[in-house]
């Protein structure tokens, strides 16, 4: 059996998968949120880590499975800070917390501006959400802690190190929107040398090390950023080259087979590189789907007292989609100058539909619209893609589904249900060195969407 702990920012899990990578048992708590030392809420490091020794002593004596294998798949931007001890010496501090102007002041000047320096790390300027940024704000304004750091490393890979006591480092974490990885030359920025940190050289993902534990002997991976870990399964399963749209609150856009470098103009409009399960990088574009859909649907129902659940009851008529999307952006209502700072485009005017279902048609049309065109942004001027996977809540829905197929006529569409992805790209990554006959079959549950006019 495999042993996955998935800890996301809300829901932390833990999931046993058998050599078929089949979910034989998942378990699923919520801790409470405390503050960090300046008073800003963060995840309780003793919650989860008395957690994981407790639901790892669970399964490691139940007498029902013989756990061969351990990982961790965790949200990423997270950095935790180790004494000479291997002992974790600050808290897990929030990727959302506010970083201080004068933290960067004359940083970026010394590698070229921001604006190449972004380019060269393939990641917008995103704060604390780029994690490389968490060390420079510890050693200006923690100096007393940053002294006795002796180690640093992502969540993944200091949970990891909880049960094998190694300090490594991997590319997917190190790789995504960190500043600390240089994808022009594929290496560490020089910035990080030049402020005296030194960081192990990224090990495969793939890499295990053996453990003893309560007299059980087992191989502990070495964790993985939870995005990659989604990825993974359509990497290791897909026959042909695609791009992955995974919808929920956010819509993220990944493509694993663009070799372009990101440009300044991608960056501009939200852009980014990660780094895959086998250490190279997949272009990514974003847009906050599910946070302006409702948003937005809610002032909808407010003004046609329309119920909470009217628009999933939109009976949208492939014929009228086709008909809107074809009007181009000069027929667009909501969102022609872009999303507004509070997401509800306040200029449309309600009036102009006769009805709740024409106006939620007619925003999710432009909704789409705004992905379709960030899709657009990481698809290479020679594009392999073949396929697109719609994965998450927007897979339901017909409106989105369709106006995906419109706008990408040359490729063949398909929604995929994948449950709990992240924790099965865990497992997947570690399965080869676990068995020597894993499981090669991994269904994605895959529908051809077929648009009928």
């Amino acid at each position: 059996m495999l042993l996955i702990f998935d800890i996301g920012k809300t829901n932390k899990k833990v999931l046993l998968f058998d050599k078929n990578l089949r979910l034989i048992e998942e378990k699923e708590v919520r801790f409470p949120e405390t503050v960090d030392d300046e008073g800003f809420p963060c995840d309780d490091a003793h919650l989860l880590e008395k957690w994981i020794h407790e639901s790892l002593h669970h399964f490691l004596s139940s007498e029902s499975y013989e756990v061969k294998g351990v990982n961790f798949s965790t949200y990423g931007a997270t950095l935790v800070y180790l004494d000479q001890h291997g002992k974790r010496i600050a808290p897990i501090y929030n990727y959302l917390k506010p970083l201080p102007e004068q933290v960067l002041d004359g940083f970026f000047e010394a590698y070229g501006g921001q604006e190449e320096f972004c380019r060269r790390c393939a990641s917008p300027m995103l704060g604390m959400l780029n994690s490389g940024l968490q060390l420079l704000w510890l050693k200006r304004t923690k100096p007393e802690v940053y002294e006795e750091m002796e180690q640093v490393m992502h969540l993944p890979q200091y949970l990891a190190n909880l049960l094998h006591g190694k300090g490594v480092s991997e590319h997917t974490s190190i790789g995504c929107h960190t500043m600390m990885w240089d994808f022009d030359r594929m290496e560490y920025h020089p910035w990080l040398n030049d402020e005296g940190i030194i960081l192990p050289h990224p090990i495969p993902v793939s890499e295990t090390f053996p453990v003893s534990i309560e007299g059980c002997n087992f191989e502990a991976g070495v964790g993985i950023h939870d995005s990659s870990a989604s990825l993974a399964p359509y990497i290791l399963a897909a026959q042909e080259d695609f791009i992955l749209i995974s919808t929920g609150t956010w819509c993220i856009n990944m493509n694993p087979f663009n070799s372009d470098p990101l440009s300044i103009e991608q960056l501009k409009q939200d852009c980014l590189c990660f780094m895959g399960v086998h250490g190279k990088p997949v272009q990514s574009s974003r847009v906050f789907l599910g946070r302006i859909h409702d948003l937005n649907v809610e002032r909808l129902q407010e003004h046609f007292f329309a119920d909470e659940a009217a628009y999933k009851r939109v009976d949208a008529d492939p014929g009228i989609i086709r008909q809107l999307w074809e009007s181009g952006e000069e027929g667009q209502l909501f969102f022609r100058s872009g999303i507004p700072v509070g997401m509800v485009d306040l200029g449309v005017e309600y009036r102009k539909f006769g009805s709740f279902e024409e106006a939620y048609i007619r925003l999710m049309v432009d909704l789409s619209r705004l992905v379709a065109d960030a899709i657009g942004l990481i698809i290479a001027e020679k594009d392999s893609t073949k396929h697109l996977y719609i994965t998450g809540g927007f897979a339901k829905n017909p409106i989105f589904r369709t106006v995906i197929s419109l706008a990408f006529p040359g490729k063949r569409v398909f929604t995929s249900e994948v449950d709990n992805a992240s924790s099965l790209g865990a497992a997947l990554v570690m399965a080869d060195k676990i068995w020597e006959e894993a499981s090669d079959h991994l269904d994605l549950g895959l529908s051809e969407v077929k648009v009928k006019f």
